[in-house]
């Protein structure tokens, strides 16, 4: 296991959630790497959908999706109280980028590509 990361790793379950499987299989080869138990979600609708919710430490998910936006699912969870941090990735950053996700509750923001160690280095921080 790297170091740095908090003991209790695998313990903690995060859901990625993208429309691009490319960038889907790059994210939880990257988490599960590090020792993480990855759930993975080609839209909003079907992570919702699948009732893994109690379950999940973490979420990850894309802005730019299908139906629901990454947006979308913020506001969704954080309207029915839901403390699940939730990061937000994107690969069309506009002007109401990080301040605004992070204002709309996320724990997080990153473009792709991203940053594998600094995204690594925030979830071990909000898996605690």
């Amino acid at each position: 296991m790297a170091q740095g990361l908090p003991m209790n790793v695998q313990a903690c379950t995060i859901a990625v959630i993208d429309d691009d499987s490319r960038v889907l299989e790059s994210l939880v080869n990257l988490l599960s790497s590090f020792g993480y138990r990855t759930e993975s979600y080609n839209s909003a609708e079907q992570f919702l959908e699948s009732g893994t919710l109690s379950r999940i430490r973490c979420i990850i998910t894309d802005v730019e999706m299908g139906q629901m936006s990454g947006l979308g699912l913020l506001q969704f969870l954080r309207h029915g109280n839901c403390t699940v941090p939730i990061i937000i990735i994107t690969g069309k950053p506009s002007e109401q980028s990080e301040a605004f996700y992070r204002e709309s509750g996320a724990v997080g923001f990153f473009r792709k590509p991203v940053d594998g160690d600094a995204l690594v280095k925030l979830i071990g921080s909000v898996c605690i």
